[in-house]
């Protein structure tokens, strides 16, 4: 334990002249660990008003961004503002940690590093990052900065967080999809800190795992500027007929998470930190969602585990909800994560449509008391278009026309509401409540602080010495300020020094950020202390608490050597052979296989990857590739969950290549090569899913023993071409012909939407009998395929290449060039490996190359992802 001392010279008069006496105040700093009893509390700030709302209500820290390098990248706070965000976040006893965390390209690493040096500068507690080359780079610039791996790691088992870990992150973010017994076992099985979202939207992919945004919009996700076509309505297509889904049109819009009946589970298991999601919300959802959770975590502290208040849980809801639950955090049910009929904040079931009473009103059968001001929408999904707009508007005025009955009369202003748009038996809901929005105000509208936090006081009074009294804040047992009067007390003539006027005294911190905590009296006799000592001890002590715990020190920074880093990483494999690119095909379906072993030129693929939907049933597969004499390979799942963790047994017994998808099978493998215990040589490939971006995430996953990696789907032609000339271009396997992997989702459509049941146990496995796809508004068909773990991938419609960025791919070296199929038949199958295999042998032009494969593929082919816009060639030939 180590411990600063600083000493603050105080003015003060003494009681009995007129003279100025000097008190000492000194500041211990002790910097001691305590383990919390509860978990942090961290709320969601995206700009001031939402900062200052989540202090006073009750935050223990506050997670915001800046405007660029963050996940939400229509809010947060500029570089400069940092220092001043810190030391009002620190004066209230609150932590600030600042996400970090988008995929960072090569040119931008220079102004990251920049970044970062500010932000250590500033004090930030911690950041949260998803990019891997980031964490090596704060760590080679500010080794004393905390990180903490985000949900966009896509972390859902024990060995992805010891890999985070290694990496440098202290905690983990852990994915949304977890049960609680998910999350059990992973607690048990690391010391890793972890964290988890117990309140807020949930994305329909794992995060980190999304590629709808990058796909449809050119705008990624992975970069803050999520496009949210989950939300949109699409259609079921099943086995190519399209499937009457009547109002439930909304097929990938999850529920909100709201998982505060889960808490106390959550502290049993030792939970770090507890999260609530919402950068985008306003004030009013910032102050209602973290008071609420605050009194579920103080409640449970003292043992108080009841259920949720009903009016907490109504206001809840009608703060901000699509439908709240505990979702995956409860266990597995596709049945209630996705209903279906709307992908917006929907507030509170009201009532049902009754009665229309032209032209401004309509009679409903009322679940709750409604009033003036009220904001409402009717849910007319039974019998319109998903597209259209909803009717809604204010309420102008309420009537029962019955005191007896549940029914209420609901008037609207002239013009504000088109009641033939309208239909009995509508559900109406209540979008916005102005009296919920007035009781927040406290919150929202603060002039002094609402909540306050503990000081205790611990006071030494002994006849004959000098008054000493030591002020502590709770929350920060570390800190302590120590208040010395110079002159001796003496002998009390009427009343002594005794705690009742110490409570009273020091209990008067009505305006500050503090209400009194312990008093700890030590005296001997009775020792006389003026009040007006103690009142000026007290705001002495106030004061100097509230600027010590403002204070912020800066992390120390360093010169990363980042140019000579990146120069390392260039010149460390150079290889100048010129090679034939080579051409590895992913199949999904027997079919598929069939197609390509049956080939005359099976010969000239360097190898076959496996991603079938039953995991167990490859070992035939495989041995059918080696024997045709060609190199196979199997694909890992994206996700494994720590009851799947121990697939890698499985896919060590195949005796096979493996392309990686996952750091937590990425960990296990490392941990057992390391101790001698793989009995073959091993291949291994990092796939897309492991997000590298950049020269650093690269050199990361090489260094730990891959053989290539294939670049993010992030990453444009452009940028795959500058990669190969940062990393030895030999190392990178790049995918040319795919469909993109769109959504990656625990949420099972086919269990969802062709069966009754709820999980794996009870849904009658459709997807093993049933070809599905989603038609989006444009018409294009997306494929939803199954994996092993009952996740849901729906792939892009269209076929993504770029024939003209291969050419120059292979003039720079790069030879591994890989296809993915994914409903293709077994003739499309042929006929698309065909092309590829005289295109690399320069057998067809680029041109006719092109034409072939826009007639051959299914549903046509785009440069997707891989489009090279305009602007940004622009930009990056100004870095």
């Amino acid at each position: 334990m180590s411990c600063k001392e600083k000493t603050v010279l105080s003015i003060s008069r003494d009681s009995t002249d007129n003279e100025p006496k000097v008190a000492k105040l000194v500041i211990h700093d002790h910097r001691m660990t305590n383990p919390l009893k509860k978990p942090e509390l961290m709320s969601p700030a995206g700009y001031w008003p939402q900062l200052q709302t989540a202090v006073e209500s009750g935050a223990d820290a506050v997670y915001f961004g800046l405007k660029h390098f963050t996940a939400r990248s229509k809010v947060g706070f500029e570089l400069e503002e940092l220092p001043e965000v810190m030391q009002t976040l620190h004066g209230r006893g609150v932590k600030g940690f600042l996400t970090f965390n988008t995929l960072v390209f090569d040119h931008e690493l220079r102004q990251a590093e920049l970044a970062i040096q500010s932000i250590a500068a500033a004090g930030v507690d911690a950041v949260i990052v998803q990019d891997t080359g980031i964490v090596d780079l704060i760590r080679r610039t500010a080794p004393d900065l905390e990180i903490h791996g985000s949900t966009q790691m896509s972390i859902t088992s024990a060995q992805g967080a010891e890999f985070a870990a290694k990496l440098g992150c202290r905690r983990v973010v852990l994915g949304r999809e977890l049960s609680l017994d998910d999350i059990r076992r992973i607690a048990e099985a690391t010391d890793v800190e972890l964290e988890v979202f117990v309140h807020g939207a949930l994305c329909v992919s794992y995060s980190g795992q999304c590629f709808s945004s990058e796909a449809w919009g050119g705008r990624s996700a992975n970069r803050g500027k999520c496009a949210q076509a989950c939300r949109l309505s699409y259609d079921l297509i099943v086995d190519d007929q399209a499937r009457d889904l009547g109002p439930y049109r909304y097929l990938l819009s999850p529920g909100d998470l709201c998982a505060i009946e889960q808490i106390p589970d959550l502290m049993r298991l030792g939970i770090a930190c507890v999260k609530i999601e919402g950068r985008y919300k306003d004030a009013n959802y910032v102050a209602m969602t973290t008071r609420a959770y605050r009194d579920a975590i103080d409640l449970a502290a003292i043992g108080e585990t009841g259920a949720l208040e009903p009016q907490q849980r109504l206001d809840l809801e009608q703060i901000y909800s699509r439908g709240l639950g505990a979702h995956f955090m409860s266990g597995t049910d596709h049945q209630s994560v996705v209903d279906g009929r709307a992908p917006r904040h929907r507030g509170l079931l009201v009532g049902v449509v009754k009665t229309i009473l032209k032209p401004h009103s309509v009679v409903i059968d009322a679940l709750l008391p409604l009033h003036r001001g009220d904001g409402l929408v009717f849910d007319a999904a039974d019998w319109r278009s998903p597209d259209e707009p909803e009717e809604g508007g204010r309420i102008y005025d309420v009537a029962s026309p019955n005191d007896d009955s549940t029914d209420v009369e609901i008037t609207f202003g002239r013009g504000d509401v088109d009641l033939d748009r309208i239909r009995v038996g509508d559900r109406v809901w209540r979008t916005h409540d102005p009296q919920l929005i007035k009781r927040l105000k406290p919150l929202t509208q603060n002039q002094a602080p609402v909540f306050t936090r503990p000081l205790s006081f611990r006071v030494i009074a002994h006849l004959g010495k000098p008054l000493r009294v030591i002020a502590t804040p709770d929350l920060q047992p570390e800190l302590q300020i120590e208040y010395e009067h110079n002159e001796p007390l003496v002998a009390a003539s009427n009343r002594a020094l005794d705690e009742e006027l110490l409570q009273d005294k020091l209990g008067r911190l009505g305006g500050t950020p503090y209400h009194l905590g312990a008093i700890e009296l030590e005296t001997s006799g009775d020792v006389f202390v003026p009040t007006s000592l103690i009142n000026q001890v007290r705001r002495s002590l106030v004061e100097a608490a509230f600027e010590a715990q403002s204070e912020t020190e800066p992390i120390a920074t360093f010169d990363s050597g980042l140019e000579d880093q990146l120069k390392s990483i260039r010149t460390s494999d150079v290889d100048s052979t010129t090679r034939q690119p080579v051409l590895h095909v992913l199949v999904r379906t027997p079919e598929q296989l069939d197609a390509l072993l049956n080939m005359p030129q099976r010969d000239q693929l360097a190898s076959i990857t496996l991603d079938y939907l039953e995991l167990y049933g490859l070992r035939p597969a495989i041995e059918r590739i080696q024997s045709a004499g060609v190199t196979a390979r199997v694909a890992s799942p994206r996700i494994l969950k720590p009851a799947e963790q121990n697939v890698i047994r499985f896919l060590i017994s195949l005796d096979c290549e493996i392309l990686i998808r996952s750091t937590g099978l990425l960990h296990d493998l490392i941990q057992l090569r390391d101790h001698g215990d793989l009995k073959s040589e091993h291949h291994w490939i990092g796939d897309f899913s492991l997000n590298v971006a950049n020269a650093l995430s690269a050199d990361q996953f090489l260094s730990s023993g891959l053989e290539r990696i294939t670049p993010t789907f992030d990453l444009n032609a452009m940028q795959i071409e500058e990669l190969s000339a940062s990393v030895s271009s030999r190392h990178l396997e790049v995918i040319g012909f795919s469909h993109l992997p769109v959504f990656h989702t625990e949420h099972c459509v086919f269990c969802r939407f062709l069966s009754e049941g709820t999980d794996n146990t009870n849904c009658g496995h459709p997807c093993e009998k049933h070809k599905v796809a989603v038609r989006d508004q444009q018409g294009r068909a997306h494929p939803v395929m199954a994996d092993v773990g009952c996740r849901n991938t729906v792939f892009g419609a269209e076929a993504q290449t770029d024939i003209d960025a291969m050419e120059r791919w292979f003039e720079k070296g790069i030879e591994h060039i890989r296809i993915e199929l994914v409903h293709e038949s077994g003739t499309q199958t042929e006929q698309i490996t065909t092309l590829f295999l005289q295109f690399l042998n320069h057998d067809i032009e680029p041109a006719d190359m092109k034409q072939r494969l826009d007639e051959v593929a299914k549903s046509g082919v785009t440069q997707g992802s891989l489009f090279v816009a305009a602007d940004f060639k622009d930009l990056v030939q100004l870095q």
